[in-house]
């Protein structure tokens, strides 16, 4: 698994995309949070809530753009034939391009912890809640953990990495905000919202932001990751 996972850090950092990839996302979030209109300087108070709003969204366009060649740059290729015969199982090699994959995306959210230093400097008072910040990241953490299992998925459906972006961009946004949208639903008020709400992450990320961890959050994350390691299982067993 390891090898699986050393080869893709290989291949996403071979070349000036993936760099230029996780500098987007630290330029877009400096950008929002300090510069451009309602950055966090016209809050008044200290405070990274513009950051963890933002952060998912953005997210939504890196992972895909991290993961859309995992699979289908393998099946384009011919190298996963060469894949399988090594000692891996399926599941080693999803798991191996899981984690190389999830290492690049902490790569690029670790940096953004200079916002807490920043911020602290700043503060004229107090400074951050650091119980609730611990918790947001935490959250961004188990969120970004999510997208990834996802946008592998979508990547083994295809072997063509624009699609399997798009596709991953799209499964990403439905299942973070989808079930959330459409508990607003007037018919569903009342009773039904909150159940179809708790099966979108949306819900669990914002529960952890909170700065309380629930263990039917973390069960609801891996239960989610788990759910889509079993679907990119049966993709890989039809090949």
């Amino acid at each position: 698994m390891w090898s699986v996972c050393k080869k893709e850090l290989r291949q996403f950092f071979s070349s000036l995309t993936g760099y230029i990839a996780i500098i987007v996302f630290l330029l877009v979030n400096g950008l929002v949070l300090f510069f451009f209109e309602d950055n966090i300087f016209s809050f008044g108070y200290a405070t990274l809530d513009r950051f963890f709003q933002l952060a998912p969204w953005i997210l939504m366009f890196l992972i895909p753009a991290i993961t859309m060649r995992s699979f289908s740059e393998e099946f384009k290729t011919g190298t996963y034939e060469i894949l399988q015969t090594r000692p891996l199982t399926r599941g080693q090699i999803i798991g191996g391009k899981y984690l190389g994959s999830l290492i690049v995306v902490l790569i690029a959210l670790i940096p953004t912890l200079i916002y807490i230093f920043s911020i602290q400097r700043l503060a004229a008072g107090e400074g951050l809640d650091m119980g609730a910040t611990t918790g947001s990241y935490i959250g961004l953490f188990f969120l970004a953990a999510v997208f990834t299992a996802i946008s592998i998925c979508c990547s083994s459906f295809t072997n063509n990495a624009v699609v399997a972006f798009i596709a991953g961009l799209i499964g990403c946004a439905l299942i973070y905000y989808g079930f959330s949208a459409i508990s607003k639903i007037p018919a569903l008020a009342n009773g039904p919202d909150y159940y179809v709400e708790m099966i979108g992450i949306d819900f669990h990320y914002h529960s952890i932001s909170r700065g309380l961890i629930d263990t039917r959050d973390l069960l609801y994350f891996g239960s989610v990751i788990f759910l889509f390691f079993a679907i990119t299982n049966r993709n890989l067993l039809k090949r």
